[in-house]
C-alpha cells in the first residue's frame, strides 16, 4: 500500500505507461540496456509461480511505457542508474517481487470523505494496485486527471495501466523518493524496517548497474 502526498503537478511525472501490453519492437536505449532479461526476471522469479504479477508484468511492457516518458532514466548515466535502481526498488517492495497486482486486504475503501476536489464514488475501492500500489481516492483522482483516465469511477484502470516513477525527487537521494511514496506511514521512524527494506532493494539494484546508491538514502 502506497499513500502518495503529492498534488496533480508532481503526479504527471510520477505516473506513466501501460504495464501488460507486450510490443514487439522496443527501442534500445540506456534503460533496455539497463533492465536486461536477466535483470527482470531475476526480480519477478523471486515471486511465487501462480502469482498473478507472473503473467501481468512484463519486461517488454516496462520498456515500452519508459519509451513514451523520455524523463525517465534521461539523466546523467550515474544518475540514470539510481533513479531505475530506485523505481524497482519501490516496485519490488511493494508487489512482494511483482507478485502482487492488486492489495491482498481489499476490505477497505480507502475512501478520505474530506476530499472533496476527489470525492469518493460509492461503491468504489480505492485499495493499492498497480506496481506503487496507487491508493486513496485524493490519489486516484489525482493520478486519473493528470494522465487522462477516471481514477474515481474507474479506480481498477491502475490495475492494468499506470505505473510510477520517481524522476523528479530521485536526485535529492533514495530518501526523498520513499517520503514521495509512503512517507506518511513510514518514514520518521513509524516503520523502519519496511524503509530498510526499501533500501536494500536499492542499493543491491545500484550494485548490479554498478553505481554508488548516493547519500540521504532514509527518511
Amino acid at each position: 500500500m502506497a499513500l502518495f502526498n503529492l498534488n496533480k503537478d508532481s503526479l504527471t511525472f510520477l505516473l506513466f505507461g501501460i504495464f501488460t501490453l507486450a510490443i514487439p519492437t522496443i527501442v534500445v536505449s540506456q534503460v533496455a540496456n539497463l533492465v536486461t532479461p536477466e535483470f527482470f526476471d531475476g526480480i519477478k522469479n523471486v515471486a511465487d509461480p501462480s502469482s498473478p504479477g507472473k503473467s501481468f508484468y512484463t519486461r517488454d511492457a516496462f520498456l515500452n511505457a519508459a519509451n513514451s516518458y523520455p524523463e525517465f532514466g534521461s539523466g546523467s548515466t550515474d544518475d540514470s542508474k539510481r533513479e531505475i535502481a530506485a523505481f524497482f526498488a519501490h516496485v519490488t517492495h511493494e508487489t512482494g517481487h511483482l507478485c502482487y497486482v492488486e492489495e491482498i486486504d481489499k476490505s477497505n475503501a480507502y475512501c478520505d470523505t474530506s476530499n472533496t476536489q476527489y470525492p469518493c464514488v460509492p461503491g468504489k475501492f480505492y485499495y493499492g494496485r498497480g506496481p506503487i500500489q496507487l491508493t486513496g481516492n485524493g490519489n486516484y483522482g489525482a493520478a486519473g486527471q493528470a494522465i487522462g483516465f477516471d481514477g474515481l469511477n474507474s479506480p481498477e484502470t491502475v490495475a492494468n495501466d499506470p505505473m510510477t516513477n520517481v524522476h523528479s525527487v530521485v536526485n535529492q537521494g533514495f530518501g526523498a523518493t520513499i517520503q514521495r511514496i509512503n512517507g506518511a506511514l513510514e518514514c520518521g521512524g513509524k516503520q523502519p524496517d519496511k524503509v530498510q527494506a526499501r533500501i536494500g532493494y536499492y542499493t543491491d539494484y545500484c550494485n548490479k548497474f554498478g553505481v554508488s546508491p548516493g547519500e540521504n538514502l532514509s527518511c
